[in-house]
């Protein structure tokens, strides 16, 4: 963010924000979701949810659930075939094809966004049966922390997420955090460290951040997502995008006096975004398989 020419972060407004979102976190506490079928299914759908949890640039052109969100309609397909059949095998997972997991989430199988996300489970049920003996479970077992689990997932290659910014590398890894954060909530990984997670950056939290006034844009950026154009991933624009959120994200969880952890804080931003005053609004949008 030092070196950031097209997004800043507006510090004046950290401390009275931060303030307000302890009280956000609170109104939206919710009961943990039922379980998918004992720690195995619960384990199976932290990690499977969330090596297909991108494509938000792609929202516009799927098919939605009545009522639902491009997440949420993933999310709803996702869950309704655990119900229906169980978690996938790990050698189902591993021969995982396009038309296979677009029946499950009611796409077409030519869209783009199912051979990408057969090519990230097949990926997930190569490492559990190399590894892990095909068990979900086993790969939130044998590390010490939070932040060790997200490592181990950091090393595959459908949680990849790994962007370039003069000539250094900036591991954002939104999926591999939050797939370690769900393992934790779901009473699979009874492991610490959670505080050390950073935000989980995504095309979201920058938006409800930049609608509040905690992030502002030069103007070219600003327009170019009012008109709703892409942005390219990887692009200098871009990659401030969600560094200057997870940097804000910080400082708002140093606000708090550490009440309120960078992953709580996403959370809170994240359901926030869902209120009319975003959502009339255009988001950035950027096709990646990074979120």
């Amino acid at each position: 963010m030092e070196r950031a020419r097209h997004v800043r972060i507006v510090e004046g407004e950290i401390e009275e924000y931060a303030e307000g979102l302890v009280e956000l976190a609170a109104d939206q506490a919710v009961a943990d979701e039922p379980a998918e079928g004992g720690a195995e299914g619960d384990a199976a759908f932290a990690i499977c949810m969330n090596a297909i949890n991108f494509g938000s640039g792609w929202w516009p052109t799927i098919r939605k659930r009545p009522g639902l969100s491009g997440y949420g309609t993933m999310v709803a397909g996702v869950r309704d075939r655990f119900a229906a059949g169980g978690p996938w095998h790990a050698e189902e997972l591993a021969a995982m094809e396009p038309g296979a997991i677009a029946g499950v989430v009611a796409q077409d199988p030519g869209h783009p966004l199912m051979a990408e996300f057969a090519a990230a489970l097949r990926d997930v049920g190569a490492h559990l049966l190399a590894e892990f003996d095909g068990r979900y479970q086993g790969a939130a077992e044998g590390v010490e922390s939070i932040p060790a689990l997200a490592a181990r997932f950091a090393g595959w290659q459908a949680f990849a997420d790994v962007s370039s910014y003069e000539r250094r590398e900036v591991p954002f890894f939104k999926r591999t955090q939050l797939a370690a954060a769900d393992l934790q909530r779901a009473g699979v990984a009874d492991l610490p460290g959670a505080e050390r997670l950073t935000a989980f950056a995504d095309n979201l939290v920058p938006h409800v951040l930049r609608v509040d006034g905690v992030l502002r844009l030069d103007p070219d950026l600003t327009a170019a997502i009012e008109a709703g154009g892409l942005l390219a991933h990887g692009s200098r624009q871009e990659v401030e995008l969600r560094a200057a959120a997870v940097h804000a994200v910080e400082l708002l969880s140093a606000a708090t006096g550490g009440d309120l952890s960078p992953a709580e804080i996403d959370s809170a931003l994240w359901n926030r975004g869902a209120a009319p005053r975003y959502k009339s609004r255009p988001r950035p949008r950027s096709r990646n398989t990074a979120y």
